[in-house]
């Protein structure tokens, strides 16, 4: 009889188990449970027969008996299960080493309730993957936090009653498939709000110079108009944004465009005098280590990975060993990891660079709990991403997380600014200087803004030497027009900070918040800004006028603290769940009440501040909509339109247009068809010809932003029907660019690497001249590829498995529009819902498999794969058995 294992240790990944059966060796049996073995049914087939008929079933939560979840095990976990329980009959301990946080706890309590096991228990803990940081855990076990649990069970009965109590309501009322979220719900609402002000703000104008001035030394530097007769000039924020004008009782001066210039003209010529210089010191202390927070928002920042980007990064390097544990709101740094940093510091910047003690950094969040430590690199010897040998995606992540800490136990930063005044008649001007006189952390680590114009930290912009009553030479006096911005979108990275700065939801969970709401299409991503739609418009306006309580930042930040108070003992889940859910003003007694009320129609009408269309929320996606008499007009909206671009001239337009219909530009003189000019979803079209049974798919091309639709003539249609265009052939290369129109816009193309426009004008400037599709020059056409990044092949952000066939890796990607499985060439869309993490082989073959069939390509046969190598082998034999005969007459050959 075979000898049992001293403990079967379950993790949660298979990348994990691996890493951690290296260090424990094969007394111990290292098994992945791949995410949650069991968890509330995901559909009804997965409800159990026998309850079926209960009227709480579908909510999967028996809100009849102390809200008690009804737990089950997803086909596709329980082979996983079986595995396990076998291996546990082997074994002599069961070892629970899942995640730290109350997720793993959730985990591990499941895995026991499904095993049983009759051998001792442990839970085993750690926020590292190193030999020293699993040995010592081995040495420390503890129980299972029961809070910890209680306190997950009641999140997830939460969100599941949230969700299927208010989203039958919105798949009624507004459209089918929506769904509605506790924490979801509240960030869209955060979009959306910030989408408004920017539809209500109202542009304001005005005017300042700006000198071009050279010092004694002949320094040229810029300085900027203050003031005029002593009166301050007004800026961007003396303007009110909801009505363009200067804010009420501001006491300023506005530049308007004549002014600017006589005043331009009155002083280019006379004395430029400093009459004042003013000098202040600063002292710059380094930002704490990373939390999950703060992690994902510099990642976004500074290296433009998306929060799900940046935690699916992160999750691998922790499983790998090289970072501390991920998902943490703790930014303590334990004493081992300060000495190993201030170690370092000292050898590759020298003593003077170390602060003067170790440093240590405190919670603002009085409920950051969840783990020990900040992020950082694991171990003792804090080694940079070179010589831990990861690249890509990993390396420049690991980088931030290693520079980022090793700025934490460094000297502060020293600044000087200097600010000067020079007068100029009756006009100041100002002009300031940054000058770093010690560097201190900033050799390691700047701090990124959400400012894309910000100047960073450690950037020098220092002044000539100036002192009072020095005479200055202008060179240049420019006037200069500005409008008032509206507020900024916000950004993955901004996002974050509000949803933290409100209480709202857990950092762990915001990459998958932010996927989401974009899965769900209340959001699009457009470059880095996050843009409601008109569909993320109508579910709010619904919440916020029928269920305020429920999208409301501090009820929603109260439920988070309410979980937080479950996970240390200090409250008890069933209070709370009765008041939250069959309470007076619980959500089921606020579904019913209100059900009756809401209007279909009026749901999906959007009355937007300064449109006199009404906006609809249609089937097939936004339209305008507006009485002309008795009669209904309609016109769609361009999906590219967000809700703040809006305005009457463009409902005007898009409504005339569709009255028109399609307008036909002539006829094309070699195809003999007639050009007509269209309007979709997407924007304005040109289309060759009508659909016909003979022709259901008739040439098409989109109207670059370059060109006027309204002025679009025959000639011009005809050149843009022609597209893609030849340019020529590449100077360097020889090989042919082309120049063309495609799903994503304009382009220009060469040896497989795309070179776009301007993403909003759809032009490229070069040379002082402005070129699109149709006049791109080669010279302009090489400058444009030259500025051009070639893209590097996406990394996945997790690899599940080989192919069968063909050994090669099937990976998780994140694309353009949502996360896919990729074998080959052959890329399947993952289900929205899935976890990413708990995806098998089996479910990835299956998708492929699928998409393969659709795209008519056919599986390779095993049988021929297995004919192939055994002809390969016979080759094999015969090339063999033919050198032998050679050997053999050349040694015959020989000898005679």
């Amino acid at each position: 009889m075979a000898k049992k294992k001293k403990a079967l240790v379950i993790v949660e990944s298979p990348a994990k188990a691996k890493k951690i059966q290296g260090f424990l060796g094969d007394q111990y049996v290292v098994r992945a449970s791949v995410g949650h073995v069991r968890d509330l049914p995901a559909r009804a087939a997965e409800i159990p027969a026998a309850l079926k008929k209960e009227s709480w079933s579908n909510l999967g939560v028996n809100v009849d008996s102390e809200f008690e979840p009804l737990y089950v095990v997803p086909q596709d976990k329980k082979k996983t299960v079986k595995e396990l329980k076998d291996l546990l009959k082997d074994a002599e301990e069961l070892l629970i080493a899942t995640d730290e946080d109350r997720e793993g706890e959730s985990i591990g309590w499941h895995l026991i309730q499904l095993l049983n096991p009759k051998v001792p228990t442990k839970r085993m803990v750690f926020s590292e993957i190193t030999n020293e940081a699993i040995l010592e855990a081995l040495s420390n076990t503890r129980e299972m936090d029961e809070n910890l649990v209680a306190a997950q069970e009641t999140r997830r009965v939460v969100d599941r009653l949230y969700g299927y109590t208010l989203s039958p309501l919105l798949w009624k009322k507004i459209a089918p498939k929506l769904s509605a979220g506790r924490v979801q719900s509240v960030a869209v609402r955060i979009l959306v709000e910030r989408e408004i002000e920017r539809l209500k703000f109202r542009s304001g104008s005005f005017w300042d110079l700006k000198a071009s001035l050279k010092a004694k030394s002949g320094q040229l530097f810029d300085s900027v108009l203050q003031t005029v007769g002593g009166q301050r000039i007004a800026t961007g924020k003396d303007f009110d944004e909801n009505t363009g004008q200067l804010k009420e009782g501001s006491n300023v001066l506005l530049l308007e465009e004549d002014a600017a210039k006589e005043l331009q003209a009155r002083i280019a010529s006379g004395d430029w005098v400093v009459t004042s210089v003013e000098q202040k010191r600063q002292t710059r202390k380094p930002a704490p280590p990373f939390t999950t927070s703060t992690l994902q928002q510099e990642a976004s920042r500074k290296l433009n990975m998306t929060a799900r980007q940046t935690m699916q990064t992160a999750q691998r390097l922790y499983e790998a060993g090289h970072i501390t544990y991920m998902r943490t709101d703790s930014v303590n740094l334990s004493a081992e990891a300060m000495d190993a940093a201030r170690g370092r510091i000292d050898k590759l910047y020298g003593g003077d660079y170390l602060s003067p003690s170790p440093r240590q950094f405190t919670n603002k969040n009085k409920g950051a709990q969840e783990a020990h430590e900040a992020i950082r690199p694991a171990g003792k010897k804090m080694m940079t991403a070179e010589e831990i040998g990861v690249d890509g995606p990993q390396s420049r992540l690991y980088d931030l997380i290693w520079k980022r800490t090793m700025a934490t136990q460094m000297a502060d930063a020293k600044l000087r600014f200097d600010n000067v005044t020079i007068t100029a008649g009756d006009a100041d001007f100002r002009s300031s200087g940054r000058t770093v006189e010690f560097p201190g952390f900033f050799r390691a680590y700047v701090e990124g803004s959400d400012d894309p114009d910000a100047a960073l930290d450690d950037q020098d912009s220092p002044l000539p030497p100036l002192a009072e009553n020095d005479k200055v030479g202008c060179e240049d006096v420019e006037a200069i027009p500005h409008e008032t911005k509206p507020p900024a979108r916000y950004t993955e990275a901004s996002l974050v900070r509000k949803l933290e700065a409100e209480g709202i939801g857990r950092p762990s969970t915001y990459a998958s918040i932010i996927g989401t709401i974009q899965d769900r299409e209340y959001v699009n991503k457009n470059g880095s800004q996050l843009v409601p739609t008109f569909k993320g418009l109508a579910v709010t306006k619904l919440l916020e006028k029928h269920f305020p309580k429920l999208v409301d930042f501090g009820f929603t930040a109260g439920m988070e603290q309410t979980l937080d108070d479950i996970a240390t003992g200090n409250a008890d889940r069933l209070p709370y769940l009765r008041e939250f859910y069959a309470g007076d003003e619980g959500i089921n007694e606020q579904v019913k009440k209100h059900e009756s009320e809401i209007d279909p129609r009026e749901a999906c009408t959007l009355k937007l501040d300064g449109i006199d269309a009404d906006v609809r929320v249609g089937r097939y996606g936004p339209y305008f909509e507006k009485m002309d008499g008795e009669e209904k007009l309609t016109a769609s909206i361009p999906l590219s339109v967000a809700p703040a671009d809006l305005n009457n001239e463009l409902a005007e337009r898009l409504i005339e247009e569709k009255q028109k219909g399609p307008t036909a530009l002539g006829m094309h003189p070699e195809e003999g068809q007639p050009v007509y000019q269209l309007n979709g979803p997407f924007g304005p079209y040109l289309q060759l010809g009508e659909v016909t049974e003979e022709q259901p798919k008739p040439k098409r091309c989109s109207i670059p932003n370059c060109f006027d639709p309204l002025n679009i003539d025959l000639e011009t249609a005809i050149q843009l029907l022609a597209l893609p265009r030849r340019i020529g052939k590449h100077p360097l290369t020889d090989k042919v660019v082309n120049t063309g129109i495609g799903r994503f816009g304009p382009y220009v193309l060469h040896n497989k690497v795309y070179g776009s426009y301007d993403r909003k004008t759809h032009t490229y400037e070069y040379n002082g001249e402005t070129y699109n599709v149709l006049n791109m020059t080669m010279d302009a056409a090489v400058e444009l590829l030259k500025n051009t990044k070639k893209r590097a092949a996406p990394e996945p952000i997790r690899e599940i498995g080989k192919h069968p066939e063909d050994e090669s890796v099937i990976g998780v990607f994140e694309g353009r529009y949502g996360m896919y499985v990729k074998h080959g060439k052959i890329n399947a869309t993952i289900p929205k819902d899935t976890d990413i993490n708990s995806i098998t082989l089996e479910q990835a073959l299956e998708w492929i498999d699928e998409k393969a069939a659709k795209k008519g390509i056919k599986k390779k046969s095993a049988k021929k794969k297995a004919a192939k190598k055994k002809t390969a082998k016979k080759k094999a034999a015969k090339k063999a058995a033919s050198g032998k005969k050679k050997t053999a007459k050349k040694k015959s050959g020989g000898e005679s």
